[in-house]
């Protein structure tokens, strides 16, 4: 690809020395400037397939030039972090920026000078309205996981923000999907001899190295089928998902009774301690149980099993949880737990993702007497706000949907503005995204 020698050189320093397939197509498109639509599926390269390309062709200046607008914080972390490190022979300093942490860490860092940031839309916009983030000089844009930013509801962000940028600039749009707003942002947003990659067929959307499993089970049986499936199937290293943030507390109190290793991730713990529970899940503990936040941008490698305790509301959510294994086309498995009334969502992922679920047999025999934790046994007893429903085995209450919708918790799926009069409150209001 004729890349620089002090980019090469940082490429085989993190281990880059072969492109994947969605590299290997992407990059020299974006090394002739071209505006393009890139579909491929969680795992593939993306990051490299538009990082290398800006980093090629960035000349050394002193103002933002790269804008990567990114869906959640754990993902603008990661793709700072190899932004970081591709452009550390070049001098090209990247900074992120998020909700949930200081706003003046982040204008000092701006401050000092900043060739690519990378950060979430509220606080784009926050920055930018605050007259830190300088938009004028913006000459490549990155959407990365688009299809996510508007599930999340930050489309009419991202409207506003490409409203502030130059019209001469070169746009790079990654989705794991294709839906229809995906292509309205293109025709409206990007030059008309914009070229659109797909990667894989687009019915695949699961990778085909996963093996899928269910079970079913409700109420405490739950409990027992999870503690079950460890024993038997003796995951590496898994992801065990949890419809509410009570839902993955609890989980992570009854593995931690059974002496099972395990860490938290929602979207109700501080950043700091996020970051923690990413580093340790990292660095060997062996299973994480997380709400939704964590089921799209996290490049965590060698996650053998995904575990669904609490089944996905949508086929497009199971699809992109499972997405954590069989990451860069090594094998997984996913196991799902689902109630009687929620057989019907096996038949519809199987349909609409094109797979294969097997009703797997477990013996239950050895947990079948286990004990949930005290607080949720009074809980039960005298109705506390949060009750848990033994015919679905889900967690309900004020705080129940908390982490439902990615990483601000429930109903916080993201801006709902009629105008660009920003009040007071709705400022506070965005500060967490």
């Amino acid at each position: 690809m004729e890349l620089k020698t002090e980019l090469v050189e940082a490429l085989k320093k993190i281990g880059f020395v072969t492109a994947t397939e969605t590299q290997a197509l992407s990059i020299p498109v974006g090394l002739k400037g071209n505006d393009v639509i890139v579909r491929a599926k969680t795992g593939t390269g993306k990051t490299g397939a538009f990082l290398i390309p800006i980093m090629q062709m960035m000349q050394h200046e002193h103002s933002i030039r790269a804008l990567v607008i990114v869906p959640t914080r754990e993902l603008a972390i990661q793709v700072s972090s190899v932004s970081a490190k591709l452009g550390s022979h070049m001098n090209i300093r990247t900074v992120t920026v998020y909700g949930g942490a200081s706003i003046n860490v982040q204008t000092d860092l701006i401050r000092k000078g900043a060739n690519i940031v990378v950060g979430t839309p509220g606080r784009i916009i926050d920055l930018a309205e605050r007259g830190v983030l300088n938009l004028d000089n913006i000459k490549f844009l990155v959407l990365d996981e688009a299809d996510t930013m508007f599930d999340m509801g930050f489309i009419e962000d991202i409207d506003y923000i490409i409203s502030k940028l130059p019209y001469e600039r070169q746009t790079m749009l990654f989705s794991a999907t294709m839906p229809r707003a995906i292509l309205d942002i293109a025709r409206h947003h990007m030059k008309e001899d914009y070229k659109k990659i797909e990667v894989g067929k687009e019915e695949e959307i699961t990778v085909t190295t996963i093996n899928h499993n269910y079970f079913i089970a409700q109420g405490r049986a739950k409990f027992s089928a999870l503690l079950a499936y460890i024993e038997e199937y003796k995951p590496k290293k898994a992801i065990i998902f949890a419809r509410t943030q009570h839902g993955s507390e609890l989980i992570y109190r009854v593995l931690k009774s059974n002496g099972v290793d395990a860490i938290l991730l929602h979207g109700g713990l501080t950043q700091a301690k996020r970051e923690r529970s990413l580093f340790s899940f990292k660095s060997g503990v062996q299973f994480m149980i997380a709400t939704n936040v964590a089921s799209r941008g996290l490049d965590i490698a060698d996650v053998t099993d995904v575990i669904n305790f609490d089944a996905p509301e949508t086929p497009y959510v199971y699809v992109h949880r499972v997405g954590r294994s069989a990451r860069m086309g090594k094998e997984g498995r996913a196991f799902t737990l689902v109630s009687n009334d929620e057989k019907g969502l096996i038949r519809q992922i199987e349909f609409d993702a094109g797979i294969e679920l097997k009703n797997i047999r477990l013996s239950l025999d050895k947990y079948k007497d286990i004990e949930l934790p005290a607080h949720h046994q009074h809980e039960r007893r005298f109705g506390g706000p949060r009750q848990f429903d033994n015919r679905h085995g889900q967690h309900h209450g004020q705080h129940g949907q908390h982490g439902q919708h990615g990483p601000h918790g429930g109903g916080n799926r993201g801006p709902r503005r009629q105008h660009r009069g920003y009040s007071g409150d709705f400022r506070r209001n965005r500060e967490n995204r």
